[in-house]
């Protein structure tokens, strides 16, 4: 009795309880924002991870916060988000760091290194293994800060024109390749481009490049690089889980209201888990319909796999003698990798070496 006598001379009851929550995200200012994405409308999978970031961004503010997606080239090309956000072109964008390695090289530990980690490892050292605080040094001497936003999980190893048989293979061949990747098969003899996502085709079509890796089948048949080059190689050594990232200008987060950061940032993990999911789904079904249209699967033969090992290492330790943020973030990624290869081979791999070769039981009719 006492407690209702209260709430009613306060001026409190339930309809009061009713309107507080509304009242509250209604007093939330209205933000517009833009996001440059590094990719084409085309590929769904990599440029609707912005599309989930800003519709989930939309639907917990109650429209209060909008992000309107721009495709590469419309804003600023693929190439060129970083820059865009840095100097406030833009407030967001959505890309992969390692785009931007001839900046500082350190860029490639925010999406991919040769030989490094996978995409449950990259998501373990990002949000659990210290990686997210690593990079954010890195990031914010660009005025920046980023938020893991996509993983295609291990990649193929590109479309040739010619078979890759020995190392002698590669040299003087001209191949697209991104990150570090490029510096490794450039020791071997590769001539490296790096092109956006969008020019692949013609670039192969016209002969100004011999060969090409994207991402997987599920991308790479939508960019119809199998009509262009037949030979197929994997895996993509050069990404065993390459992240995307969204950058978002240091001083338009900070005068976001608290609680839209927290919805930015739960709708970056969102769209994080999304991008793998969903190409874990659609590669297998892409992959069929690639090679019965013609493609020839092969995989790098071993001394091409060891020779460009020898070499990544070889340039992690001179990357590391030039730029202070790969040193620092080297040597944590370095312990972090080893303990994560040390439990994957007893849990994960023994699990999967045996199943994925293990007889299969005839399918039920």
């Amino acid at each position: 009795m006492q407690r209702r006598a209260f709430l009613k001379k306060a001026g409190l009851g339930v309809a009061a309880g009713a309107v507080a929550a509304p009242a509250i995200v209604h007093a939330q200012p209205v933000i517009q924002w833009r996001l440059a994405s590094s990719f084409p409308k085309n590929l769904d999978t990599l440029y609707g991870a912005g599309e989930i970031l800003s519709r989930r961004v939309s639907e917990a503010t109650d429209g209060k916060f909008q992000i309107r997606v721009f495709a590469a080239g419309e804003i600023v090309p693929g190439l060129q988000v970083l820059d865009a956000v840095q100097n406030g072109t833009v407030q967001c964008g959505h890309t992969a760091p390692y785009y931007y390695i001839g900046k500082d090289p350190a860029f490639a530990f925010a999406t991919a290194l040769p030989f490094g980690l996978n995409a449950r490892q990259q998501n373990a050292w990002m949000y659990h293994g210290g990686g997210m605080q690593a990079v954010a040094e890195l990031f914010k001497d660009y005025g920046c800060l980023q938020f893991p936003t996509g993983n295609t999980g291990v990649q193929m190893g590109g479309w040739y024109r010619k078979e890759i048989k020995t190392v002698g293979d590669l040299k003087g061949l001209k191949m697209r390749v991104a990150g570090l990747a490029g510096q490794v098969l450039s020791r071997l003899g590769v001539v490296g481009q790096q092109i956006a996502g969008g020019e692949l085709y013609q670039a192969l079509e016209r002969g100004t490049i011999d060969a090409a890796e994207w991402v997987g089948p599920y991308d790479d048949e939508k960019l119809g690089l199998q009509k262009v080059a037949k030979y197929y190689y994997y895996p993509g050594w050069w990404e065993g889980g390459p992240q995307l990232s969204t950058v978002v200008n240091i001083k338009q987060w900070e005068s976001l209201p608290k609680a839209y950061k927290s919805v930015f940032e739960a709708a970056c993990a969102e769209a994080n888990i999304s991008m793998l999911a969903h190409y874990d789904a659609k590669n297998p079904e892409a992959l069929k319909k690639l090679v019965a249209g013609g493609a020839q699967l092969r995989q790098f033969p071993k001394p091409i796999m060891e020779a460009a090992h020898k070499a990544a290492f070889e340039i992690y330790d001179e990357a590391a003698a030039k730029s202070a943020h790969f040193k620092r973030i080297y040597a944590q990624w370095l312990k972090f990798r080893a303990d994560q290869f040390l439990w994957f081979r007893v849990a994960e791999m023994s699990y999967d070496s045996f199943t994925f070769t293990a007889s299969r039981p005839a399918a039920k009719k």
